[in-house]
């Protein structure tokens, strides 16, 4: 029973350790022509399958035709994500103008 505790706990323990954070960047127009930035978080549940808050970047621009969109999910995120078991997973978004 101890040793499959152990296994457990050790698998669990590895799995956590091997997961990665993520990021993908668009670009919108000629992309960020000065370095003005907006930040916020987007707030999913459920592993992110489903959204709650999500950031619009088009508002984050703020009329800017040309800007860039970066989206992460961060250290900071990936821990409480970590914490909630997944249960709450948000990510960072960043537009740049």
């Amino acid at each position: 029973m101890k040793k499959t505790i152990k296994k457990l706990s050790v698998v669990f323990a590895v799995s956590v350790m091997l997961t990665s954070c993520f990021s993908y960047t668009s670009v919108v127009g000629k992309g960020a022509q000065g370095n003005s930035s907006v930040t916020k978080w987007n707030h999913y549940v459920i592993g992110g399958l489903a959204p709650v808050g999500v950031s619009d970047s088009k508002e984050m621009a703020a009329g800017a035709t040309d800007y860039t969109v970066f989206t992460r999910q961060s250290f900071v995120n990936g821990l409480i994500a970590a914490i909630t078991f997944s249960i709450y997973t948000p990510t960072t978004t960043t537009v740049t103008k």
